[in-house]
């Protein structure tokens, strides 16, 4: 039977996915950027967020042996760097302070680990309430 993850490391994930995920809206809020660049800013924040628990999944259900198509894990990874670059570019060439870009890539790398830990818990806490067939509802 599998264990469930230890409270404590489960509100730890959901601390850090609020933290990172709050921290880049605030800020994206009480900036001085026009509104385009700051739907810019949050559509990477959600699509990053997507792709990092669609990784996350994929690569899960390989190692468990469920099946994945090659298309769909493939387009996870390369969403999940899409963002990244996305908003590596966008931060290079955006007009910000040095410690403003430093806080927006920390906030947004913070939320990408909370979500993929937060889907981890998740998948483990109901795996480790299924029945010993291995087979959870995800």
């Amino acid at each position: 039977m599998k264990q469930k993850p230890s409270n404590a490391f489960i509100i730890a994930s959901w601390i850090a996915l609020t933290a990172g995920m709050t921290g880049f809206i605030i800020g994206l809020w009480n900036s001085n950027m026009q509104l385009n660049e700051k739907g810019y800013y949050f559509t990477i924040l959600m699509y990053g967020l997507f792709a990092a628990v669609s990784v996350q999944k994929c690569v899960r259900d390989k190692i468990e042996g469920i099946p994945v198509t090659e298309i769909y894990y493939g387009i996870s990874w390369v969403s999940m760097l899409l963002t990244i670059v996305l908003l590596t570019v966008g931060l290079f060439n955006a007009t910000l302070l040095p410690s403003e870009k430093g806080f927006y890539a920390f906030a947004f790398l913070l939320s990408i680990f909370g979500a993929i830990t937060v889907q981890k818990n998740t998948r483990d806490s109901q795996a480790a309430k299924a029945p010993e067939t291995g087979k959870a509802d995800y």
